[in-house]
């Protein structure tokens, strides 16, 4: 990372989040959860230094975001936040993923077509001071204080009511957002502690088991491979499942093996085009095209994610949290099979689909909650 002479540096293990059922009540301040890529900004004059939670330098990927933060954040100053993409007023993650791209003239198309915004929660540093032993509430208004007004930088909403923070958990995922996150209103900023809570959508669906890629520890299953059935009778790849314990993931080879696909019959998925991004095709059921799962790892491309596919009529139960378009935004949960559902049924009719909710009302105004 580039070199930056403050009193936080990089890198820095952002502050995490368990899981919890429902909204706690308590000494919190409650946020929106956004869904995005984290991000630990790090301004010294120009020097703008875009820090991912896995400690790999953004900037690249997002040159246009480095000259909105020049522009509204402070000259010195760590801010905590997500990177976002917003489009047709909600969180759009696939057009987000697609700015990891190795060619330096796709991500300057996407600049321009897609620019992505920056959403600041929290203040690590301001000029010379490190901020972090200070509590949550007083960090939160000095970054209110600090970022000016701009269109793609914001700070965001938060409440001390919760309440509100539960009808934000109902209402705002149909702009895209994942769920509500509580921060202790006295809390010091702790690198890499679970010392937030946080609240997400959870929702079961019946899906088809149409293929499984392997571990990378050798020959055991990796993930599931789940698919969904259109209104057009097609199945797309909406995404995985791999919770599984190493000694499941050896008893699944044996028991996928009597579903695996014989030579030289037709599979929806198997004679997909490498498109080169995880998956394909709109998936919508509206029309010809479908979503099938790709063969290329967007942030490792080293990575083999080809998979072995299985004659599409295991059905599994598994939870999942949002959708994303067409498929699950993050891997599915297995909770059992489903011998009684014959695999034909499982179609996106079943799916709960939250109502759309426009992003602007979202971001409103940070400090008038």
């Amino acid at each position: 990372m580039a070199e930056v002479n403050l009193p936080v540096l990089p890198p820095v293990e952002p502050m995490l989040a368990k899981s919890a059922a429902k909204v706690p009540t308590g000494d919190y301040l409650y946020e929106p959860k956004w869904d995005g890529f984290r991000c630990i900004v790090f301004r010294d004059g120009d020097r703008v230094v875009l820090g991912s939670r896995g400690g790999k330098e953004l900037g690249r990927y997002f040159p246009e975001l480095v000259e909105s933060l020049k522009e509204a954040l402070p000259a010195r100053c760590v801010v905590d936040g997500e990177i976002v993409v917003v489009v047709d007023s909600r969180l759009d993650f696939d057009r987000l993923s697609d700015r990891i791209h190795p060619a330096a003239s796709r991500v300057k198309l996407l600049a321009e077509r897609t620019p992505a915004s920056f959403i600041g929660f929290d203040l690590l540093a301001l000029g010379d001071r490190d901020l972090t032993a200070e509590p949550f509430a007083d960090r939160r208004a000095a970054l209110l204080s600090a970022v000016a007004k701009h269109e793609y930088v914001h700070v965001t909403r938060a409440t001390d009511d919760p309440e509100l923070a539960a009808t934000w958990f109902q209402h705002f995922e149909g702009a895209g957002l994942d769920g509500v996150v509580a921060k202790p209103s006295q809390g010091a900023y702790t690198p890499g502690e679970r010392s937030m809570v946080k609240i997400k959508h959870e929702r079961t669906a019946d899906v088809v088991v149409a293929g499984y890629r392997l571990h990378k520890t050798g020959p055991i299953v990796g993930s599931l491979m789940l698919g969904l059935y259109g209104e057009d009778g097609i199945l797309n790849y909406v995404g995985g499942s791999s919770a599984f314990t190493m000694a499941r993931r050896k008893e699944l080879i044996d028991e996928l093996a009597p579903y695996l696909l014989p030579e030289g019959e037709s599979h929806p998925w198997v004679d997909a085009p490498d498109e080169g991004d995880g998956d394909s095709g709109s998936g919508s059921g509206s029309d010809s095209e479908h979503r099938r799962p790709g063969t290329l790892n967007r942030w490792n491309a080293g990575k083999d994610v080809s998979f072995i596919a299985l004659r599409p009529e295991l059905v599994c139960e598994v939870r999942y949290d949002q959708l994303q378009g067409d498929r699950f935004r993050h891997n599915g949960r297995f909770v059992r099979w489903r011998p009684d559902r014959d695999a034909a049924s499982c179609s996106y009719e079943q799916l709960d689909v939250p109502a759309a909710y426009d992003l602007a009302d979202v971001f409103g105004d940070a400090g008038q909650d």
